[in-house]
């Protein structure tokens, strides 16, 4: 059993993994001045909360695209733990190869869904990830990691539309009846909901006549994300992956766990 931590823009998730199975996960939300002692009293609240030990705990792996809480969480795993946890890095073992300019700048959490993805599919892939950012990743059917897409999230869209349109009003990120909104509301919903899907189908068959222009089988698309069941219904062809990146940790972790990483 190990603990995995990814530490998002918007939100921290962690989980209990055992055996490739997702014990137990929450999801806390991303608070930069919050001190290791913070994060340790809510943490051991939770676990408390749900009758969880980590005694049988065997090491911990972390995530982080949030450098301000990178150490936090490193020290509060150690603390939680008794050891430190593996640091994902793209000079380790991810079960890929990385094509991009700059490996270092690549988001983890891309390359964690990519390993997790690669590992269970062996295909050419598009994963997608829905969260503060919307990415779109191509990995080869050999296991390379190509790069991708980066958007902004459908929450930030939404954000931006409702601070810079005077007249417009913050609604629920939910799918209207119909395209044809008939009132402000379901006009706003329809734009978001429609709108973003659209562009991603867009992007899906743009990426997809790529890879196959490159000798490639046409990909497999996954897709992940915190608002991935916001766009989910107006997508075709798609697999969702309701924890794609913890299970990617737990891969990385079985992967390193006997290199001496812990750094």
């Amino acid at each position: 059993m190990i603990v995995a931590v990814d530490i998002g823009n918007s939100n921290v998730v962690l989980g209990i993994v055992k055996d490739e199975k997702i014990i137990q996960s929450w999801r806390l939300h991303t608070g930069i001045h919050q001190s290791v002692d913070e994060y340790e009293m809510l943490v051991r609240g939770m676990l408390f909360a749900c009758d969880f030990s980590l005694k049988e705990a065997q090491g911990a792996v972390l995530s982080s695209v949030v450098p301000e809480l990178t150490d936090v969480f490193f020290k509060l795993l150690e603390n939680l733990i008794g050891q430190p946890p593996i640091k994902v890095s793209h000079e380790l073992n991810l079960g890929i190869e990385i094509n991009t300019e700059t490996p270092a700048k690549v988001g983890q959490d891309r390359l964690i869904n990519a390993c997790a993805a690669y590992h269970q599919y062996k295909t050419s892939l598009i994963i997608i990830d829905c969260g503060t950012a919307t990415t779109l990743d191509v990995v080869t059917a050999e296991g390379v990691f190509q790069g991708g897409v980066i958007c902004p999230g459908l929450l930030i869209s939404a954000e931006v539309l409702f601070s810079k349109a005077a007249q417009l009003f913050q609604v629920n990120l939910e799918m209207p009846k119909n395209v044809i909104g008939k009132n402000t509301t379901d006009s706003i919903k329809s734009g978001l909901i429609y709108g973003y899907g659209g562009m991603i189908d867009s992007l899906i068959n743009k990426l997809t006549k790529e890879i196959k222009q490159q000798g490639q089988p046409t990909p497999k698309v996954i897709i992940t994300g915190g608002l991935a069941n916001k766009i989910m219904p107006i997508l075709s062809n798609v697999v969702f992956h309701e924890d794609l990146t913890l299970r990617g940790l737990y891969q990385f972790y079985q992967l390193n766990k006997s290199a001496d990483n812990k750094k």
